[in-house]
């Protein structure tokens, strides 16, 4: 009888060891945060336009000379991407130019703008900012950092690049495929149009508006139709595929392009998609300014009529002005 128990009990053990457990999923966090990259390749965009209606004081910007910013030769310009990303190393390329960087002037920023695109045009600091709940068009005074105009997105919208073409700013979305078309001196609805893909970053060459998605395909739009109207893949001079591509901007017939997670900036060939130069910004943010969560360097503007630069990131106390510096 004894050795019946034992019996018993002994396959009622392995029975339970070898079923399957039942696992109860555990919900998300409803706050979007751009903690993941697309992996996949996505189909060219068929973009149909469609119309519709629709802080306290800050400190003075700092003008003191800054010295030129020192530079490590073993982290240019090899991109280090967070693990689960799952996507391939950039490898150096020391086959083209890499430059470091000297300061300018710095700037006050809002250090509770989530920087998704930046522009300067005629005079006027554009900044658009994301997360949902949070997302903005603003206009911006660039010598005190305060917000002049704002234009809050609706809850659903995580806001990401902003661009100016033929007097009309374009603004994306990363998630809902959806872009939208506004009148900049008054941010009037004035369209929206969908894409298929994510949007990251977007600029304009004085005919075309490029569009990043987060992959290494910089996307070509008819400003007219919104249509698609060509592509290029972005590659190092190893022909390794350059991913992560985010906030971008046109700069003396070429692009540049934050890299996601990095502190790195790619200088492309707007025909061929070729890397023609890194821009190494590591050590550009000031951390003794820093009194909150900050995120990763985004945000590129250029002033076409003085050539200036400038740059800034999510969450960042400031925005800086800068010059290239060639590395030897």
């Amino acid at each position: 009888m004894k050795t019946t128990i034992k019996l018993i009990l002994l396959l009622t053990l392995l029975t339970a060891c070898t079923q399957t457990p039942t696992l109860t999923p555990t919900a998300l966090p409803a706050t979007t945060t751009p903690s993941a990259a697309p992996t996949e390749s996505y189909p060219a965009p068929e973009a149909t336009a469609t119309t519709a209606g629709y802080p306290g004081p800050v400190p003075a910007p700092t003008v003191d000379p800054y010295p030129v910013a020192t530079w490590d030769p073993s982290s240019m310009p090899t991109a280090v991407f967070v693990p689960f990303l799952d996507l391939p190393e950039i490898v150096p390329d020391t086959a083209v130019p890499s430059y470091t960087y000297k300061i300018i002037n710095a700037y006050p920023h809002d250090p509770n703008a989530f920087t998704q695109g930046l522009i300067y045009e005629d005079g006027i600091l554009y900044e658009g900012t994301g997360l949902n709940g949070e997302s903005t068009l603003r206009e911006v005074d660039l010598e005190s950092g305060q917000i002049i105009r704002e234009l809050h997105l609706e809850e659903k919208y995580f806001g990401e690049g902003i661009t100016i073409l033929n007097d009309r700013l374009y603004q994306l979305t990363w998630r809902q495929n959806t872009g939208f078309i506004y009148q900049p001196d008054n941010f009037e609805l004035l369209g929206t149009w969908n894409y298929p893909t994510e949007g990251w970053g977007i600029t304009h060459d004085g005919n075309r508006l490029i569009m990043s998605d987060g992959t290494n395909t910089l996307h070509f739009l008819d400003p007219k139709s919104l249509a698609e109207i060509g592509q290029v893949a972005v590659m190092d001079s190893q022909q390794n595929p350059v991913y992560l591509l985010n906030e971008l901007e046109y700069v003396n017939g070429e692009i540049y392009a934050n890299v996601w997670r990095t502190n790195f900036i790619v200088r492309i060939n707007p025909d061929t998609g070729n890397v023609i130069g890194w821009i190494d910004l590591q050590g550009l943010l000031d951390l003794t300014l820093v009194t909150q969560e900050w995120d990763v360097l985004n945000g590129i503007a250029f002033d076409k009529e003085t050539n200036r630069l400038f740059v800034t990131g999510k969450w960042w106390p400031q925005l800086y002005e800068i010059e290239l510096v060639p590395v030897e």
